[in-house]
């Protein structure tokens, strides 16, 4: 089974999703699961993680709505208030849906850099760890020697890195990218999406090529073993199709055997999240 391992569903409303800029004017209108469905269709993936895109509990209540309704929508990665001290309790009653995998908060946006080492916070994700969910870290290249600290906070904690840190790939940026994602590699309990790529480099102009690189250091730093495709849809519009992106990741997984070919493109997700097929995929 092939799994897009993360991408997004929105009803679009500009006060809700300020960070869609007017350079990102593709993305100001609503995304769901028909128009997601006919991508998956095309492009031979059989079920997806959809992801917050919203810091609201009612964003994961949606997202697990729109689940329930759809069997090809595997697994969701929600939000819940981590540094509130009633979160085990909202863990609680989201964690009754079996859809519900992971948790998330949108780090990369905090102004403190250092927002996930906080000791509320962490009260929160050892409420993750209780609940028996996935933690998602998303971050910017910058943020990886504080990931370091906190997911050495956790280890019994399973952690998903979103987008492989985000490295700046426009720029050429790469050394020091490629020692932070190194280092966190070396957690065993530490997994990475191949997702996310593109917005990170120039959107009109990128090639294959300029991905390259990031994607021989992740594979060779996780191995296929906690290595997972991810579209990013709809965000990744902004640089590319649905369809052009899982390809590239497709052909790319290819040059390996046909059982780390396999992890990458849905083994891996099935396992880190625990996904079980829906009822149309059997």
């Amino acid at each position: 089974m092939t799994i897009d391992s993360h991408h997004h569903f929105w009803r679009y409303d500009p006060a809700e999703y300020p960070w869609i800029s007017d350079s990102m004017g593709v993305l100001r209108r609503d995304f769901l699961p028909a128009e997601l469905h006919r991508e998956v269709d095309a492009a031979g993936i059989h079920g997806v993680v959809s992801v917050q895109a919203r810091q609201t509990v009612d964003e994961t209540r949606f997202l697990l709505h729109l689940a329930a309704a759809n069997d090809f929508v595997l697994g969701v990665v929600g939000w819940a208030p981590l540094v509130d001290p009633g979160v085990a309790e909202v863990l609680a009653e989201l964690a009754a849906d079996p859809k519900l995998r992971a948790c998330r908060h949108v780090l990369q946006d905090e102004p403190d850099d250092e927002y996930m080492l906080r000791q509320d916070f962490n009260d929160g994700v050892r409420a993750v760890t209780a609940a028996g969910l996935v933690y998602d870290i998303l971050i910017f290249e910058r943020h990886l020697p504080h990931a370091l600290k906190f997911v050495d906070a956790h280890p019994d904690q399973i952690f998903v890195i979103d987008h492989i840190a985000k490295p700046r790939i426009r720029d050429g940026s790469f050394a020091v990218w490629r020692n932070g994602i190194r280092a966190c590699a070396r957690r065993p309990h530490v997994y990475c999406k191949v997702s996310g790529m593109v917005t990170e480099a120039h959107w009109q102009r990128w090639t294959q090529g300029d991905l390259l690189p990031y994607l021989d250091t992740v594979l060779d730093a996780f191995g296929p073993e906690r290595l997972m495709f991810g579209s990013d849809w709809p965000v990744c519009l902004v640089a590319t199709g649905y369809g052009r992106w899982a390809s590239l990741v497709a052909e790319y997984a290819a040059r390996l055997g046909s059982a780390e070919r396999d992890r990458i493109l849905g083994g891996t997700a099935a396992e880190a999240y625990g996904l079980e097929p829906g009822a149309s995929l059997q």
